[in-house]
């Protein structure tokens, strides 16, 4: 009678295989995936824009116009007590959280009006925080997102 191994596992050479593959596949995933935090910010850089954007034009609706370049985006969660004060600003303010968002590199959005580009421009300088630039230091504004 012949003696037949029925040994279950893998062999070296299949081990090796896989272990080659699985390198080879996290050679060409994770390069991809370093790439996506600053995507992620720049997403949402924007979905901020339009809820401020958002929140704006209730301001309007309540009050017949936006908040002043000095009244600022605090309008937006405080009542102003300069320039031409709001006839209709609603208690609790304009934002769920009460608070004023801050771009996801940590820098204060910039508001102006009347805007340049508009009656207002809300723009977040991307990450070095500067006017201009490409790529992750594009600016992100009300204008490019609506």
């Amino acid at each position: 009678m012949g003696h037949r191994r029925n040994e279950k596992g893998f062999t070296l050479i299949e081990l090796m295989v896989v272990i080659v593959i699985l390198g080879i596949l996290a050679g060409l995933i994770v390069p991809r995936i370093m790439g996506r935090p600053e995507e992620a910010r720049r997403t949402k850089a924007r979905i901020q824009v339009e809820s401020l954007d958002t929140a704006l034009k209730l301001y309007k609706l309540d009050n017949g116009e936006y908040p002043s370049t000095e009244q600022g985006l605090q309008a937006l969660v405080q009542a102003p007590t300069v320039g031409e004060l709001p006839k209709n600003w609603r208690e609790g303010g304009y934002l769920e959280k009460g608070k004023i968002p801050r771009d996801p590199w940590g820098n204060d959005y910039v508001y102006l009006c009347p805007g340049t580009g508009g009656e207002y421009d809300l723009i977040s300088y991307g990450a070095d925080g500067e006017p201009g630039g490409d790529g992750k230091n594009q600016d992100i504004t009300n204008h490019d997102v609506e």
